[in-house]
């Protein structure tokens, strides 16, 4: 789970500038371990938090093998990435994304859809993309469609407009 973004390097000594990406930006002092993601070239590399402190809305981190500046601006872009079991919980009526993979998707008259598989951002919204045999359906993220997300069920009721599930 992305909990951050390394936007440039910080100083000489090779600590990365950090802008979080959640919605509890203290908990970068609780991290001990984390995940280097390159979405450019879809590789994770583990590191060793060394140190964290906040800076205004950013955080500044030390990490395990980059002890120069030089070391730290080859890390700018990549996000910093902890296990989905370390999540925060979230808000009531709220859920991550990937806890909707493998929820049975069904209309709101009870006709069966599919199994989400994955989701897509998009522009406007994420697409929810949902899989019934060698059919795929990519369902809007959006309240007039999703009536329902039911995660202990493991369900999602929608209501698609005409046509949407012929695609």
């Amino acid at each position: 789970m992305v909990i951050g973004e390394i936007v440039r390097a910080h100083g000489l000594r090779g600590e990365v500038r950090v802008v979080p990406l959640t919605d509890d930006p203290a908990r970068f002092a609780r991290v001990r371990t984390c995940v280097l993601w390159d979405r450019r070239r879809d590789e994770r590399e583990p590191r060793r938090v060394v140190a964290a402190r906040p800076q205004g809305q950013a955080i500044l981190m030390s990490l395990a093998g980059c002890e120069s500046a030089e070391a730290a601006r080859a890390l700018a872009g990549r996000l910093i990435a902890i296990p989905e079991s370390e999540a925060l919980p979230p808000g009531p009526g709220r859920f991550y994304p990937w806890q909707l993979e493998g929820c049975r998707v069904v209309t709101e008259d009870g006709a069966e859809v599919g199994r989400v598989t994955r989701i897509e951002a998009a522009p406007a919204q994420d697409l929810w993309v949902v899989e019934d045999g060698p059919r795929e359906h990519l369902i809007p993220a959006v309240p007039e469609i999703v009536l329902d997300v039911d995660l202990a069920a493991r369900r999602v009721v929608i209501r698609p407009p005409e046509g949407l599930l012929d695609l």
